[in-house]
């Protein structure tokens, strides 16, 4: 904590007692004892200090792994509890009696343990606010940020987002005084931060004028070859599969099904194009654009990406890392480890060099954070490698060379709290969340407008939509300016609960404050 302005104060003030909400940006580290997880654990030390309880929440059950590592490390063993679904029902059910008996009051583990009833609360911690797994999915979508600002308040507790990157949503609280920003200094940040190199900028372009655009460009290889003789390499992979996305070879347009006009991917080597939506398999492709029987890959996947990178580092151990079987660990041998975003392993003493590629395919989702993901996963493996001082690298291939993108200047500086201010200003004059309260409803359209039509709407209200989902459900977007968030909210609230005693039969779903409203 001796590493941030700000850090030793707010350990000092959670001892006393106190309540203090800060916003961490953690500053990447291959040292255990420096590492993030070393911080929330001493932020948990620093609450039981002071006589009183903590909360630590995290994406995921690997997480949960690290800072249970880290408390024991700290603490000593018998002093923390987990809470995560994959325990079972009775190991769960006996820690939850630990935490309500008093018996123990530290919990760590996934976004349910945010309710965990901790006796004298004193501290409210998560990691990586941005991950969408802090989101429950089932009604009513409560969030982890949300809960915990409410039981800090409620509880007198102190309150404490930590990440490599700063949401939106937290960037408001600062904007508005309520967390305080921590942040390492900028001399520490050019040493434990690897350095950044663009694929296709500078002299880069002189010696491959195709390295912008290209899947794996030349620095790439170059930049992996030279790390292999000092550790494993971290490839991340914006898509899992083979190659999940085709277009036609003349005409560039994509590839669609003739059937759904789905859109077209191979599952491997030799086999047909086969559609992502139906299933259907494509014997005979003709391009409905200009009648090209020919196909080529718009998007490489993992699973190609690793076939690619086998043949060319012959001998090299290879492993990947995703969605079907996600690897916890590596140890520091030299090898190439394939990863789709989020499913990187932590590689004992740090990756050698990380190459990130294709960028664009995260940059040009449709989503109202895409940017903000986008750093968030970029970030989240260049804080897996190597810092600069110890020769750590990490390549940027496939950014979009027409226009500049916020999102790469910040992961080059490593400044994310230069991003979030910068997006949190757009949103603010455009009047996006979280610079507006906004609800969802999704329905039947007769169910749907009929929910709207009796609802009582302030005139600051804006109501965007019908916005067809499939052909029976549609959805409606209702936003207001924070200062009438409220009232929005209560209306809503209000038109649940006259449809519920109507017993309406066709449902309709509201849901306050959304991620992305368009999803």
């Amino acid at each position: 904590w001796g590493r941030y302005a700000g850090g030793p104060a707010f350990l000092a003030r959670l001892t006393a007692g106190g309540d203090p909400a800060a916003s961490l940006l953690a500053a990447p580290s291959t040292d255990p004892v420096t590492d993030w997880p070393r911080l929330l654990a001493d932020a948990a030390a620093a609450a039981l200090a002071g006589r009183r309880g903590a909360v630590l929440v995290v994406p995921d059950g690997r997480d949960v792994a690290r800072v249970e590592e880290a408390l024991t490390q700290r603490l000593g063993k018998g002093h923390h509890v987990r809470l995560t679904a994959d325990q079972g029902p009775q190991a769960r059910y006996t820690a939850y009696l630990k935490v309500l008996r008093g018996h123990v009051r530290v919990v760590v583990g996934t976004r349910a343990a945010a309710f965990a009833p901790v006796h004298d609360l004193g501290l409210v911690a998560w990691w990586d606010d941005g991950d969408d797994l802090h989101d429950e999915p089932r009604s009513p979508y409560p969030t982890v940020r949300e809960v915990a600002r409410l039981r800090a308040g409620l509880e007198g507790a102190a309150l404490l987002s930590a990440g490599f990157t700063r949401t939106t949503a937290v960037a408001q609280w600062a904007a508005e005084g309520l967390v305080v920003p921590l942040e390492a200094e900028r001399p520490l940040l050019r040493k434990v931060v690897a350095r950044v190199r663009v694929a296709g900028e500078g002299s880069d372009l002189a010696r491959d004028p195709a390295a912008a655009r290209a899947h794996l460009p030349s620095v790439a290889w170059q930049v992996a070859r030279e790390a292999l003789t000092r550790g494993p390499v971290l490839v991340q992979v914006p898509r899992r599969g083979y190659l999940p996305s085709l277009s036609c070879q003349d005409c560039r347009r994509p590839a669609r099904c003739g059937v759904c006009a789905g859109p077209l991917g191979l599952r491997g080597p030799g086999q047909p194009p086969t559609c992502r939506w139906c299933g259907a398999v494509e014997t005979r492709f003709e391009c409905s654009h200009c009648g090209s029987p020919r196909l080529r890959s718009s998007v490489v996947g993992a699973r190609r990406t690793a076939e690619e990178l086998g043949r060319a580092f012959p001998g090299v151990p290879l492993s990947t890392s995703g969605s079907g079987a996600v690897v916890d660990r590596v140890d520091a041998r030299p090898r190439l480890v394939i990863s789709t975003p989020g499913a990187e392993p932590v590689a004992e003493d740090g990756y050698a060099a990380c190459l990130l590629l294709d960028a664009w395919a995260l940059l040009d989702r449709p989503s109202l954070d895409a940017a903000e993901e986008t750093l968030r996963r970029w970030m989240g493996a260049v804080g897996l490698t190597r810092g600069a001082a110890d020769g750590g690298v990490a390549v940027l291939a496939g950014t979009p060379t027409h226009t500049t993108v916020p999102a790469l200047e910040a992961l080059v500086r490593w400044d994310p709290a230069w991003f979030s201010e910068r997006e949190l200003a757009e949103r603010v004059e455009l009047g996006l969340p979280p610079a507006a309260r906004v609800a969802t409803l999704t329905g039947a359209r007769a169910a749907l407008r009929s929910a709207v039509s009796e609802m009582r709407l302030g005139p600051s209200v804006r109501v965007l939509g019908p916005l067809p989902l499939d052909a029976e459900t549609e959805r409606m977007v209702l936003s207001a300016p924070l200062a009438d968030g409220p009232a929005l909210a209560a209306e809503v609230a209000a038109m649940r609960a006259r449809r519920s005693a109507r017993k309406e039969t066709q449902p309709v779903t509201a849901r306050l404050d959304p991620r992305d409203p368009a999803r």
